[in-house]
């Protein structure tokens, strides 16, 4: 998506909406949170303990969060500082600098967090999420060959209890580092606001996750490196998509659930205008909300990044595995110090199928 239709979307102006601002913490108790001194060295335990700063300062001995306050920790420390994000008069990002330098850091990855969570399509595709100290992984290996050594039936006295063998793959995931230098000179940004600042960096953590869910596509249709590529299916007439035609992807799909269809805009498309889905209510609900018609009851999720020939069914409660080794950070030394003149933001993670069978590609041009 391009900046300027990211600009222009509906989650933007939800998420302009959300303030501290918009809190009512006028009887906030901010004495604890006064007491605090946020210096790099809070960066660096956080760091060494695996959290965020956010989550460090919610700690007990810190500033743990009172029941049904309007304001986490962090928010807490905005709010000390006098850093406004909305409203008639934000705060610059010079003013962000003057007050409060130490703080930027953890704005900045707060607010990429919150453009990540304008892409909740990752997370439809993900079976779980694993973090590991390690930058390689290997991903279990269940024999689903022969579903009868497994399957629940009476044992008779003596007789061998049937078993689910479980191994590990035989090659080993690798969990490659990901980074984006964000580069833009003081000059640039020291009369911005910090309501503007923000909108960027929630296109930041946008682009990052539509970055992961082509990676997702990827392992889902070529597999992790062991052998498992998904199971390719054609269409009954080449460069032809029917309602048939979504009827046989469903129905490979026994003993699991087709539950998710990603596939290019352009089979989106040809899906949404077929006769059999043109339900007025379903486009009624589309036309007012956006949201998507599901067909034979799985959600549908665009993605360019598949092939514009290909269409991917999946049951998504079993195909994929996310590895993280290092979560989404901001490298705080560089933007405390070089008062922003760059900022690097890093993560490390790989997916790994879990069950080949769970995902089945058709494709709807070939010879």
């Amino acid at each position: 998506m391009e900046f300027n239709d990211f600009l222009n979307s509906a989650a933007i102006e939800r998420l302009n909406s959300q303030s501290i601002e918009n809190s009512h913490y006028g009887g906030v108790d901010l004495s604890r949170a006064a007491s605090l001194k946020v210096e790099k060295e809070l960066y660096n335990e956080a760091e060494a303990r695996g959290m965020s700063l956010s989550e460090l300062l919610e700690c007990d001995e810190y500033d743990p969060s009172p029941q049904a306050c309007p304001l986490d920790a962090f928010e807490r420390q905005l709010a000390l500082a006098g850093i406004r994000l909305s409203g008639r008069t934000p705060t610059t990002v010079e003013q962000f600098f003057q007050n409060a330098p130490t703080l930027l850091p953890e704005f900045m990855l707060r607010e990429i967090r919150r453009g990540q969570s304008m892409r909740p399509e990752l997370s439809k595709l993900i079976a779980n999420t694993t973090n590991i100290a390690s930058n390689s992984y290997t991903p279990f290996f269940i024999d689903t060959g022969d579903s009868s050594k497994f399957s629940l039936r009476p044992v008779a006295e003596g007789a061998d209890v049937p078993q689910m063998l479980v191994t590990e793959q035989n090659h080993a995931v690798n969990v490659s580092d990901y980074g984006l230098a964000l580069k833009a000179s003081y000059k640039a940004l020291r009369y911005r606001t910090t309501s503007q600042f923000r909108v960027l960096l929630w296109y930041i953590g946008f682009q990052l996750q539509t970055d992961k869910m082509a990676m997702v596509v990827d392992t889902i249709i070529n597999g992790d490196g062991n052998s498992n590529a998904a199971t390719t299916i054609n269409t009954a007439v080449s460069a032809t998509l029917d309602y048939d035609d979504i009827i046989t992807l469903w129905s490979q799909f026994s003993p699991f659930e087709m539950n998710t269809i990603v596939c290019h805009i352009n089979q989106l498309k040809t899906i949404l205008t077929l006769a059999e889905f043109k339900d007025p209510l379903a486009g009624n609900r589309f036309q007012k909300t956006g949201e998507l018609l599901t067909p034979l009851g799985s959600t549908l999720i665009r993605s360019d990044d598949v092939a514009s020939d290909l269409v991917i069914g999946l049951d998504s409660r079993f195909a994929i595995e996310e590895v993280i080794t290092q979560p989404l950070i901001v490298e705080y030394d560089k933007v405390i110090e070089q008062r922003f003149e760059e900022a690097v933001i890093t993560e490390s993670v790989a997916y790994a199928k879990v069950i080949k069978e769970a995902s089945v590609v058709m494709d709807t041009v070939w010879t």
